[in-house]
């Protein structure tokens, strides 16, 4: 497969901060698809296959917000961590926060990486270089179910 088979899914409610990733992702020749989602809620909706999201296809990496609308990303997590297919899914947290309380509740929930957002755009192009050699190339990913 083509890395352009491969979804990134990108949790996050800060539409600056959305815009700034993706053309970081752009900067860096990522290819892959990004979908974007606004809120814990929907996420949960979208890895579960739930109507509107019945058709989705499943991320081989999901960059989760810790600070979403109606559920929070360590709700997410949490919920991700439970569920028998999706347990194995890579979730890099990639958050605003570098309060320990929130990088010892992701890695308890079963976080695989905790990023603290850039102030620059250049260290978040950095920051994209990096996830991109890690995640997606060097990264062997376990098998995550679509059922």
């Amino acid at each position: 497969m083509a890395a352009t088979d491969y979804t990134i899914l990108l949790v996050e409610d800060d539409h600056n901060d959305v815009l700034l990733i993706k053309r970081a992702f752009q900067k860096v020749n990522i290819a892959n698809p990004i979908i974007v989602l606004g809120d814990g809620e929907q996420a949960i909706s979208y890895l579960a296959g739930r109507e509107p999201y019945a058709n989705r296809t499943l991320p081989i990496l999901v960059l989760l917000d810790l600070k979403l609308p109606r559920k929070s990303g360590h709700e997410v997590l949490e919920w991700l961590r439970q569920q028998r297919r999706l347990k194995r899914l890579p979730v890099v947290v990639l958050t605003a926060s570098s309060e320990s309380s929130d990088i010892n509740r992701a890695y308890d929930l079963g976080a695989n990486s905790y990023l603290v957002k850039p102030v620059t755009f250049d260290a978040l192009v950095e920051m994209v270089k990096t996830l991109n050699m890690y995640w997606l190339i060097m990264n062997r990913s376990a098998d995550v179910s679509n059922e």
